[in-house]
């Protein structure tokens, strides 16, 4: 398989920006208090997928992309487990929590699914 010309073409990477301005809007209705913790833990989760995507991309070999696909894999799951907390002590419904997961279960998949291709 080639490699993208860029990132940007990358769908996964695209909906993972999507991710990123959910969770911020998200996060903006979190209580004052929570301003260096979840909320400053989900968006940096939030941030490192699309990031991390980016950055390996950029790098001179496949394996090394692998590499990075493989810890924004582990970001979403960090991001889903934060969306769980949050969920749990009453910042987010059982409603957003359900909207968010499925999207994230696909991005999960769309990564394993480029990382198996790369030669």
């Amino acid at each position: 398989m080639q490699k993208s010309r860029s990132y940007r073409d990358l769908d996964v990477w695209k909906l993972s920006i999507e991710v990123v301005k959910e969770v911020y809007d998200i996060t903006a209705k979190f209580p004052a208090s929570e301003v260096y913790g979840l909320t400053n833990q989900m968006r940096r989760s939030a941030i490192s997928i699309p990031s991390n995507i980016a950055e390996g991309q950029g790098r001179k070999s496949n394996k090394i992309f692998c590499q990075y696909l493989d810890i924004a894999i582990g970001a979403v799951g960090e991001l889903e487990t934060q969306l769980i907390i949050a969920k749990e002590i009453g910042y987010i419904t059982a409603e957003k929590l359900n909207s968010m997961l499925p999207i994230l279960d696909r991005i999960r998949k769309m990564m394993r699914s480029l990382s198996c291709k790369l030669p």
